[in-house]
């Protein structure tokens, strides 16, 4: 299975960034919990993730994924790629902390016949340490994934800015972003070195650090009850600069979706 951590990451953050920009006060923070609300925030249900088959790849897959949105008193949760996360500092503008995230990007010789002899990469879990900040309608967000199992996945970096604009029981919102890849990963999912080429005829290809891709962020969202919501998150890019010009990669401009019904407890 392969599925990048980036783009997971990014339509399942769209959802809780857009969420709170959705509730900002005029003033530029956003409304507090009434004291009645629990301190837990429950919200479950089945979901589509389409994707590129691996980074650089002209070919889709689609795969069933589970929406989640799981957070105790606003400081330990459960969403989507992040297993476990804790907000270290927090407000109803800002967020500071850092999770465990697993994702399921990875590369197969058998992804592709172009591929064979490249050698499998193999996924690994992550330490994301993030940030955001909401004024009024806009949402800043910054968050930093380091492979920690030795998977040759490097470091990177994810930036967006999100405007949003909520209408009766509909939300919406809207903004760019890029990717910043450190030389390990672009190296492991981009580079060929002498070995794999000669094993795989692909030229040669040398790759350092540098941005991975610049993307546009969409996310609309319909509330149907006060339990049932649906939303569908869409991130268009394209791969910039090694990531563009590897001889792995078929297709720079990358498309990916998130579309799920939650329910909310």
């Amino acid at each position: 299975m392969t599925v990048s951590p980036f783009r997971v990451a990014l339509l399942c953050a769209a959802f809780t960034f857009a969420s709170t920009a959705a509730h900002a006060d005029a003033d530029g923070t956003t409304s507090p919990a009434s004291p009645s609300d629990s301190k837990w925030k429950i919200a479950l249900g089945p979901g589509l993730f389409i994707t590129p088959a691996y980074p650089g790849s002209s070919k889709t897959k689609v795969y069933p994924f589970p929406a989640l949105d799981i957070s105790y008193d606003d400081r330990f949760f459960s969403q989507g790629p992040d297993v476990l996360g804790v907000n270290v500092l927090r407000s109803p503008a800002y967020h500071l902390g850092a999770a465990l995230s697993f994702d399921f990007q990875s590369r197969s010789d058998s992804d592709d016949a172009r591929l064979r002899g490249l050698g499998d990469v193999h996924s690994s879990p992550k330490l994301k340490l993030f940030g955001d900040y909401t004024w009024w309608a806009f949402t800043g967000s910054v968050a930093m994934y380091q492979d920690i199992a030795g998977h040759g996945q490097g470091k990177t970096v994810v930036s967006d800015l999100y405007a949003s604009l909520p209408l009766d029981n509909w939300l919406f919102s809207i903004g760019p972003g890029f990717t910043w890849a450190d030389a390990e990963y672009t190296r492991t999912f981009f580079g060929v070195s002498p070995q794999q080429s000669a094993a795989s005829k692909l030229p040669t290809f040398d790759t350092g650090s540098g941005i991975r891709d610049v993307h546009l962020n969409v996310y609309v969202s319909h509330d149907f009850s006060k339990h049932w919501t649906s939303s569908i998150s869409i991130v268009a890019g394209r791969l910039q600069h090694f990531a563009a010009d590897s001889p792995i990669t078929s297709r720079r401009f990358e498309l990916n979706s998130l579309a799920a019904v939650y329910y909310r407890f």
